[in-house]
């Protein structure tokens, strides 16, 4: 699962797309599986915010060390897609 967001931060545009490390970091904070809050529709703001922010400060974006402070500096988050292919489901082989 990847989701891709742009995020105005600072005055500037920034183009993300979420990686492993972020959405585990996430999973950990709120004690829930992406995929499957996503799936149920209880994914929000600050979720997709925490997100971009765990996404820009593992990706080399100098981020304020305070999620709180992060958001006072963004003005806007948009979600550009969600790639919910899960790669590592197991798939039927030849005799299974």
């Amino acid at each position: 699962m990847r989701v891709h967001m742009t995020v105005e931060w600072d005055g500037t545009v920034i183009d993300i797309k979420s990686n492993l490390w972020a959405m585990t970091l996430w999973e950990r904070k709120y004690k829930v599986k992406f995929f499957s809050a996503w799936n149920e529709g209880k994914v929000g703001m600050e979720d997709l915010a925490y997100l971009a922010y765990e996404t820009m400060r593992t990706t080399g974006h100098v981020v304020p060390a305070v999620f709180d402070d992060f958001l006072k500096k963004a003005d806007a988050l948009d979600l550009v897609s969600v790639d919910t292919a899960r790669p590592t489901d197991g798939a039927p082989t030849d005799g299974n």
